[in-house]
């Protein structure tokens, strides 16, 4: 998995990830992220990374689509797939996870 880490666009003090905070929470390793938008955040000091993730299987591997057994989110121009608690969707030859 490829992971890019630069700060989120919002500070700790401007908005706190948590139980309540209104974000889906997904285990990440040894953290948690929190899905903001189209973007993952997970608390590092006193700000947040931001972490985009290519998902953990290529569309060589298992083909999303009409059929593949996955549900289908409308997410703004294009639709992601619940893959195993993960929403993947297609980028170029992979699919980013959401």
């Amino acid at each position: 998995m490829t992971l890019t880490d630069t700060h989120a666009e919002h500070s700790l003090a401007e908005h706190t990830h948590g139980t309540d905070c209104g974000h889906e929470a997904v285990q990440h390793g040894d953290h948690v992220d929190y899905l903001h938008g189209t973007h993952r955040h997970a608390e590092h000091g006193d700000h947040y990374d931001e972490h985009e993730s290519v998902a953990e299987h290529t569309s060589a591997e298992h083909a999303h689509g009409q059929g593949c057994g996955h549900e289908v989110v409308e997410h703004g121009d294009h639709v992601d797939y619940v893959h195993d608690g993960h929403k993947h969707a297609v980028h170029g030859d992979h699919y980013d996870e959401h």
